[in-house]
């Protein structure tokens, strides 16, 4: 497979996108398969729900053959030749991960297993059957605890502080390794600040099985009455309020930013790693996110602050202007919308999409 498969994209063009069914992998779809991308899905169903694959298509109206699912995992090395077999594969979006910082802590050899292991049994079968172009779902997690903020992507990368960093920051290092070794094709690894939002229908969103890992899906669910107030977890950090700052970034924004990869690596003429940041380049802290997703739903979120959590950091957002200068990228949306695009799904899916 050489960089110029991938061209322009046309009805045929297929981009096979692991973890498709997923948050970020299913508004991903939507860009994509709005874009002219033919997408094949494999996603286990283990953190996600076909019924999400099926609003996709409701979105983009697409015909049955240009959104193709095939439920399984990426440590089947069967099904992975299977789908290469049965379709021409031209990039791989690979999503597929288990994702909750707090249960890899817990459950870090099935955080190994699947994350680490997978990747290397995806990118196996890829190899053999040709396909170099690779863009991977990495994390600003990989930075560790950094010492210099905004983040760029030339600063060193850190020591993770949990088994589900360490796995982001070693598949990095297995794709470096795998490129040097047969330079040939485009990987591009995007390392994503926080996602929130959803897309502007309503139809799809963030649905955490079990209690939310992250700020905003919680803050949702208190919103919309199945929980009864946010943990604030620290408001003595170095910060304006106290509160920790993080960069959040809207799902479409990140979603955007795989199909600005495509098309950097359908438009360049070099086989190359390249790495990019993809946030907002401003920082926002938990007491800020709290009091815009009151204005969103037009009611209060109770809170209470809590002692800090070992291994969070006070402070972190990106630097994206490499993300602007090589592909031509920006995020477009603020807090607030990002907000109210949240709310949307939560209020029309309150129990997601169960």
């Amino acid at each position: 497979m050489t960089l110029s498969n991938l061209g322009k994209p046309t009805a045929e063009t297929c981009i096979l996108v692991t973890g498709g069914a997923g948050y970020i992998g299913s508004h991903t779809c939507v860009e994509l398969l709005n874009g002219g991308y033919k997408v094949v899905v494999l996603d286990d169903l283990s953190n996600s729900s076909a019924v999400c694959l099926e609003r996709v298509r409701k979105i983009t109206a697409c015909e049955p053959e240009q959104l193709i699912f095939f439920e399984g995992s990426i440590l089947d090395e069967a099904l992975l030749n299977h789908i290469f077999t049965q379709h021409t594969i031209d990039a791989i979006i690979h999503f597929a991960g288990y994702k909750a910082v707090g249960e890899s802590t817990e459950k870090p050899l099935e955080y190994y297993w699947n994350n680490f292991a997978g990747t290397l049994v995806l990118c196996k079968v890829a190899r053999e059957h040709q396909v170099n172009n690779l863009v991977f779902s990495s994390s600003a997690t990989v930075y560790g605890d950094p010492e210099t903020i905004p983040l760029s992507e030339d600063c060193p990368k850190g020591t993770p502080t949990n088994p589900y960093g360490h796995t982001k920051s070693m598949i990095e290092q297995v794709l470096f390794d795998l490129h040097a070794s047969d330079p040939h094709g485009c990987i591009v690894l995007l390392r994503y600040f926080n996602p929130i939002g959803a897309h502007v229908s309503g139809l799809i969103g963030e649905d955490p099985k079990g209690i939310p890992n992250n700020l905003v899906p919680y803050v949702a669910q208190v919103a919309v009455g199945k929980r009864e107030h946010v943990g604030v977890f620290g408001d003595d950090y170095p910060t304006t309020d106290g509160t920790g700052v993080r960069d959040y970034i809207h799902v479409v924004d990140l979603a955007r930013g795989h199909v600005k990869a495509l098309e950097w690596m359908a438009n360049t003429d070099k086989a190359c790693v390249e790495v990019f940041n993809l946030g907002t380049g401003t920082g926002s802290s938990v007491l800020e996110v709290i009091k815009a997703y009151e204005q969103a739903c037009g009611k209060p979120i109770p809170y209470r602050v809590q002692p800090r959590r070992a291994g969070d950091i006070a402070v972190s957002y990106a630097s994206c202007e490499k993300a602007l200068r090589v592909l031509g990228w920006e995020a477009s949306f603020d807090l607030v919308r990002m907000c109210e695009d949240s709310w949307r799904w939560q209020s029309n899916n309150p129990d997601g999409y169960r």
